[in-house]
């Protein structure tokens, strides 16, 4: 019905492969960052008279011989602060907290008697309130795997279809999507954070103003400017090629995890009625970028033209032609007016509730 369990096995396999790849991969760009940034301060700083080319080289081996291990340092202090705290940092960034069986026994059996079916240790379980519908997985081991969910996934779709989304979320951790996912956040992060405080530097030295001239080095200073500019671009051009090596495991892992959902739960209706109420209703306004980038459905393009996630029409279609299963009578275009068992209001902006956390809500949360 979906995908066979060798070509899970396969991508498993593979997604554990491309986990080393990229450990190894990731320290080899960031040294060939610094080695940039070391050539564009030596040709920068060469006096007159001197092979620019020459002092480009040499200085960028030199800066490369030196700091090396301090970089290597740093990296591995980020990735273990990283590794051990990732999913506190996650739960900041996504506004969510944690939930027991007591507060959501619905939500928590549902993922449990999935996890049983598969002989894997329940993740901890999070909610987003949030009226958008959407959810991801994170983590790197069994000890800190989780799922989140946002309560207008819970509001919104039928208990069968949160069942295939929570089931899509559970085959993102049996496939090592989250791991892989995880590694390259954690190192992608680190290039966009340095990018990022260069480009503060950037930016406090020119609206200070007064400082400037009243600075007998004003030229100097220019020139301080224009280098502080080049390293900032050599940082951005690797913020955006470990930004776009994200986007195409992305891409790749959300047909993966639609198939394994069916598997799981053997209704390839229920996953596509999912699919489609989320379509168009997953914006988080209150996440970051890299949350949103995670998640079951992503219609924000980065820089408002790269796709980070296939459509889903297009995963629906798939998933029919798959399982040779009639696609539901929904419209893709606007399922919030297809049988809706729950209509949000005309305002559709995202809302964060203050006392929402400490007040659950009783009974079962779908329309059966």
């Amino acid at each position: 019905m979906a995908l066979g369990s060798v070509g899970l096995k396969t991508h498993i396999w593979n997604n554990n492969i491309w986990s080393m790849v990229f450990l190894g991969i990731y320290p080899l760009i960031l040294i060939i960052l610094l080695w940039l940034i070391g050539a564009v301060i030596g040709g920068g700083l060469a006096p007159m008279g001197v092979d620019r080319q020459a002092m480009f080289i040499a200085h960028g081996n030199s800066v490369v011989l030196e700091y090396w291990p301090l970089m290597l340092t740093c990296v591995s202090v980020w990735f273990v602060v990283a590794y051990f705290f990732h999913t506190k940092m996650i739960s900041k960034m996504a506004h969510s907290h944690p939930v027991t069986r007591k507060e959501e026994p619905e939500l928590y059996n549902l993922l449990e008697n999935l996890c049983i079916s598969v002989g894997m240790s329940m993740p901890k379980l999070y909610i987003i309130e949030t009226h958008a519908r959407n959810a991801f997985a994170s983590g790197v081991n069994d000890k800190n795997y989780a799922v989140t969910v946002t309560r207008g996934l819970l509001n919104s779709l039928r208990k069968d279809e949160v069942e295939g989304v929570l089931a899509h979320e559970l085959t993102h951790i049996r496939n090592r999507d989250v791991r892989l996912l995880m590694i390259c956040i954690i190192f992608t992060g680190m290039i966009g954070f340095a990018a990022q405080m260069m480009w503060s530097t950037i930016r406090y030295n020119m609206l200070m103003p007064r400082m400037r001239h009243r600075s007998r080095g004003g030229g100097n200073r220019g020139s301080a400017l224009l280098l502080f500019l080049a390293i900032a671009l050599i940082l951005w051009i690797g913020y955006m090629a470990t930004l776009f090596t994200r986007f195409a495991l992305s891409r790749r892992r959300e047909y993966m995890a639609d198939s394994g959902a069916v598997e799981l739960t053997k209704n390839p209706d229920a996953m596509m009625r999912a699919l489609m109420r989320i379509a168009g209703m997953d914006r988080m306004k209150q996440t970051s970028a890299d949350i949103q980038m995670m998640c079951i459905e992503n219609t924000i393009p980065f820089l408002g033209l790269f796709k980070t996630h296939p459509s889903i029409q297009q995963r629906v279609q798939i998933l029919s032609d798959m399982t040779h299963t009639p696609i539901p009578d929904m419209d893709i275009q606007n399922p919030s007016t297809s049988q809706q068992p729950f209509i949000d209001s005309k305002d559709q902006t995202n809302w964060l509730s203050r006392d929402r956390k400490f007040r659950r809500k009783k009974g079962n949360p779908w329309v059966g």
